[in-house]
C-alpha cells in the first residue's frame, strides 16, 4: 500500500497515454495537457462540499478516478478507511504518491496507474470522480464520461453512492426528465439502473487551467435487492438504441419501419422462447394488426448525438 501500482493489463496504455508525452518545465511545474481534458480542481471549498456530499463512513473503501495531484484525495483520506485513486497520468500518479509519503495516510493509500475503464477494480464502497474536461465535450463523453458510469452501474456489486463531476450539459442529461429538451437514451439508460440526483454546480473558475464549459456534480445511487431491474443489460440497451435511433421517429416507426429491426426481434424472441421452454407463437401478423409509418425515413432527421451509452 502508499505505492504506485502499474495496472498489468493497463501498462501498454498508460505508456502510449497522451497524459505521458506531456512534459512538466524546468522549474518542476506541471504542464497541464488541457487537449485531453486535464484541469486540477484547485478550490478546497468545492473539494470539501463534494466529500462532504458522499456521506463517508470510517470503514469506507474509496475509489477515486481521475485524482490528479490529491486534492480530493486527502480530504477523503481524512473520512475513510482507505482510498483506491486510478490515474492515467504517471506523472500525477508520482505526484500523488509523493503527497503522502512518510505520513500515516501513505498506508491508506493505493494508487493504480492506468485506465479506469479497462482496469479490473477491487471492492469499495463509494466512488469519487473530477472526471476529465475538453472543448470537444461529446469527445470525452465518449471516453469516460458514459463509460464510467455504465461500469459503475454494471458491477455485480455496485458502490453504494458515487459522486461523479461531468460537464455541465452531460450531467443535465443524465438528470434530464420525459419531455425534457435534453432527455435521451443516456438519460433513460441510468435512471433505470439508478436515482441519480444534481448536487451543486460548479464553476470554470475552480479549476486550473479553467475549462472552457461549466461543471457540475451528481450523486448516483444503484438500486439493489428487489429495486435492482432483473433483465439483461444488452437485451435493455439494445431496445433503447431502437427507440431513440431517430430523434423525430415515433415508437411505432422505429420498430416496425426497418425490416433489420423486425428480424432482430424475431431472433431475438425465438431465442428467449428456447432459453425458457416457452412454445413459439407461430400465429401470423393480420393486416389489421401491422402498425403504419407516420413519416418515411428519408423525411426524418439524422440524431445529432452520440449513439453510444450517452445517446
Amino acid at each position: 500500500m502508499g505505492k504506485l501500482k502499474q495496472n498489468k493489463r493497463n501498462s501498454a496504455s498508460a505508456a502510449s497515454s497522451p497524459y505521458a508525452k506531456a512534459q512538466a518545465t524546468t522549474n518542476n511545474v506541471f504542464k497541464f495537457n488541457t487537449n485531453v481534458g486535464q484541469h486540477i480542481l484547485k478550490n478546497p471549498g468545492v473539494a470539501e462540499a463534494i466529500v462532504q456530499k458522499a456521506n463517508l463512513k470510517p470503514s469506507d473503501t474509496v475509489l477515486e478516478v481521475g485524482p490528479g495531484t490529491g486534492n480530493l484525495t486527502v480530504r477523503i483520506l481524512e473520512k475513510a478507511k482507505k482510498v483506491i485513486a486510478v490515474e492515467l497520468d504517471p506523472r500525477m500518479a508520482a505526484e500523488l504518491t509523493k503527497r503522502v509519503q512518510g505520513k500515516p495516510e501513505q498506508k491508506r493509500l493505493e494508487v493504480l496507474l492506468g485506465d479506469v475503464i479497462k482496469t479490473e477494480l477491487p471492492h469499495f464502497d463509494v466512488c469519487i470522480s473530477n472526471t476529465p474536461y475538453q472543448k470537444k465535450g461529446a469527445l470525452i463523453e465518449a471516453q469516460i464520461s458514459s463509460p464510467l458510469v455504465f461500469k459503475l452501474l454494471a458491477l455485480p456489486n455496485p458502490p453504494r453512492t458515487s459522486i461523479l463531476m461531468f460537464q455541465r450539459e452531460f450531467a443535465l442529461r443524465l438528470t434530464a426528465r420525459p419531455g425534457d429538451a435534453l432527455y435521451c437514451r443516456l438519460s433513460v439508460n441510468a435512471q433505470f439502473w439508478a436515482k441519480i440526483t444534481h448536487v451543486m454546480k460548479v464553476g470554470k473558475n475552480n479549476f486550473k487551467p479553467p475549462p472552457q464549459v461549466e461543471s457540475s456534480v451528481v450523486r448516483i445511487e444503484p438500486k439493489m435487492g428487489s429495486e435492482r431491474p432483473g433483465v439483461s443489460w444488452d437485451e435493455w440497451d439494445g431496445m433503447l438504441r431502437i427507440c431513440f435511433v431517430r430523434r423525430s421517429r415515433t415508437m411505432r416507426a422505429s420498430w416496425m419501419g426497418s425490416k433489420e429491426v423486425l428480424a432482430m426481434v424475431e431472433r431475438n424472441y425465438r431465442v428467449w422462447c428456447a432459453m425458457n421452454d416457452v412454445a413459439l407463437d407461430e400465429t401470423p401478423v393480420g393486416e389489421d394488426d401491422e402498425m403504419e409509418i407516420d413519416a418515411a425515413p428519408e423525411e426524418e432527421a439524422e440524431w445529432g448525438g452520440i449513439m453510444d451509452e450517452d445517446g
